[in-house]
């Protein structure tokens, strides 16, 4: 895994997506030689190999080039600490039978607004959706109308004089922008993960590269579509993980797209799939005929979880045992 590596992005240029891309080609480089400091992207430098980075225009497309091993690696955002999964990442990795996540990358995510030096008035802010409803505040705080744009760094690149873009910090000198305001995110301190996606039968040779660097915590995306459907379904799923002792860090559904009412249950586990808890499971599922798919084994982030959740982060409304009647009446719809 000592070569440079292309990979594929969301592009434009200036994207959350493309600051991933530098921040995980940048690190490889600094594992595989151990030396210090990161390495730009697209170079290669006595610290270490680099790799170039390649922006594409649809999630689609970045699968379709890993898949055809047109690029080595793609880099598509999966997961936002503010609105949840991304769903066409997460759609296109369920229907591909030829890619996998090998790897991740977390960014903090903050956001800028920019204008066009000399611009006309202000009538429009423009990012891409997430961008807009992370921002929401300001953007209503604005008084100007959103418009959405197939990715943040599009909104920045494409800016009229009449325009506010939202976008990350390097759009402003990619672009030749002002900014007019700095971090207008609604939540400080949000993440966003990202997937560094390859071909399947590369998985491996991915995999046993992170280990050889000494990766020994591991997660695992793992998609599960139940046969035989009815009452007790997930329940059952679920109570295979517990009685394995593996944890279910998320669990999320997604619809078949030719059943109605039918799901895939898509499962992040804290386990690579090889190790003998996450075996376990595995074969267990396998015998009571559901279908299985590994989307991912990736290493775990170092959290610190302590295992329990400060109440004043649950959703707004929600109620706890020791509320009154009435409170828990009123939120439980009793």
């Amino acid at each position: 895994m000592s070569r440079a590596l292309r990979a594929a992005y969301l592009g434009p240029e200036g994207t959350f997506t493309h600051q991933a891309v530098r921040e995980w080609l940048a690190l490889r480089a600094k594992g595989d030689d151990g030396g210090p400091g990161p390495i730009a992207t697209g170079a290669t430098a006595p610290g270490g190999p680099a790799g170039t980075a390649h922006p594409l225009a649809t999630v689609a497309d970045v699968h379709d080039a890993v898949s055809a091993r047109a690029t080595d690696v793609g880099v598509v955002a999966i997961e936002s600490s503010v609105e949840g999964y991304v769903v066409p990442s997460l759609d296109a990795l369920i229907g591909s039978p030829d890619v996998v996540a090998v790897d991740e990358v977390v960014l903090d995510v903050s956001f800028d607004a920019f204008v066009r030096p000399d611009h006309g008035e202000l009538r429009e802010v423009s990012a891409h959706p997430h961008g807009l409803a992370q921002c929401a505040g300001f953007v209503a705080a604005s008084g100007l109308h959103p418009v959405p744009s197939s990715s943040n760094a599009a909104a920045c690149r494409d800016a009229g004089p009449h325009t506010v873009a939202l976008g990350p910090s390097l759009c402003g000198e990619l672009y030749g922008l002002e900014t007019h305001a700095r971090a207008v995110e609604d939540f400080r301190g949000g993440r966003t993960r990202f997937l560094v996606l390859a071909p399947r039968d590369a998985a491996r040779e991915h995999l046993g590269a992170a280990r050889a660097r000494g990766v020994s915590a591991w997660r695992t995306m793992l998609a599960v579509t139940p046969l035989r459907v009815g009452p007790g379904v997930l329940a059952r799923i679920t109570d295979m993980f517990a009685r394995a002792g593996v944890n279910m860090s998320s669990l999320i559904t997604r619809p078949l797209k030719a059943r109605q009412g039918q799901y895939v249950f898509v499962i992040t586990l804290d386990e690579a799939a090889w190790e003998s808890g996450a075996r376990t499971v595995l074969a267990d599922l396998l015998a009571a005929g559901d279908s299985l798919k590994t989307l991912g084994v990736f290493p775990a982030p170092d959290l610190d979880v302590d295992g329990t959740l400060d109440p004043d982060h649950v959703p707004v409304g929600s109620v706890t045992a020791d509320a009154d009647s009435a409170e828990i009446t009123r939120g439980l719809l009793w």
